[in-house]
């Protein structure tokens, strides 16, 4: 197929309709948790682990049941924007 008769099936196709910006705007966004933890190549436990997370708390954040509150979200920023340097504060911090 050209990619004229593409854009055409799939303009046909009443499942692939493209969103309009109110839907868009109310979509529920897809978990970066689980994106982030991929880059590192950290196992669900690993990440947990890792950043003193409840491995359950991880999985329904990856797995859409919830969503991190504000002060894990500036946590996750945190460990995105420099991962080792949370981590060594994390193993250093007293317990």
């Amino acid at each position: 197929m050209t990619d004229e008769e593409i854009a055409a099936a799939s303009a046909a196709d009443p499942d692939a309709q493209p969103m309009t910006a109110e839907q868009l705007r109310s979509a529920r966004r897809v978990p970066r948790v689980k994106t982030l933890r991929r880059a590192l190549g950290l196992t669900q436990e690993e990440f947990a682990t890792r950043y003193h997370i409840p491995l359950g708390t991880l999985r329904d954040w990856e797995q859409g049941r919830s969503e991190p509150d504000q002060p894990a979200r500036a946590y996750l920023r945190a460990i995105a924007g420099d991962p080792v340097a949370v981590s060594r504060a994390l193993e250093s911090a007293p317990r």
